[in-house]
């Protein structure tokens, strides 16, 4: 019986060893410009001042006021382009740091980031505003 058994066995071995895939992956190492380091933490550094923003106390009360959930805009920044943070950041820095009007910057600064939001969502790329009707 093994005898019988032997010859089938035999080819079924070497038909699989034969589809065996033997290639070798290689690896590309190359190395990375500063300017590429720095423009990733550059954009990491822009997406914690945002969140570190809209995660103050005032800055989420004003969002309330305006109809804006903060966890919902919390999960946007995460989804926002790295020019898109860009443009926020950069608008943060020309706000003042402190002083007489921190209330009257501090709505700015929210309705600047409910419109980037707004404009997201009019371009559907989120859904998150019932008030946007999108077309499909």
């Amino acid at each position: 019986m093994f005898q019988k058994m032997i010859k089938p066995v035999s080819y079924f071995l070497l038909l699989s060893f034969l589809l065996l895939d033997f290639s070798v992956q290689t690896a590309k190492a190359q190395m990375i410009g500063t300017n590429t380091v720095i423009a990733a933490q550059k954009q990491e550094a822009n997406r914690e001042r945002v969140t570190a923003f809209l995660s103050r106390d005032d800055v989420q009360r004003v969002m309330m006021q305006r109809g804006v959930d903060a966890a919902e805009a919390q999960k946007r920044v995460s989804s926002l382009s790295n020019s898109e943070l860009a443009k926020i950041a950069n608008a943060m820095d020309q706000l003042p740091s402190g002083g007489d009007s921190g209330l009257g910057t501090l709505i700015g600064a929210v309705v600047f980031i409910f419109v980037v939001l707004l404009i997201t969502d009019i371009v559907g790329l989120t859904h998150v505003f019932p008030f946007v009707s999108h077309r499909r």
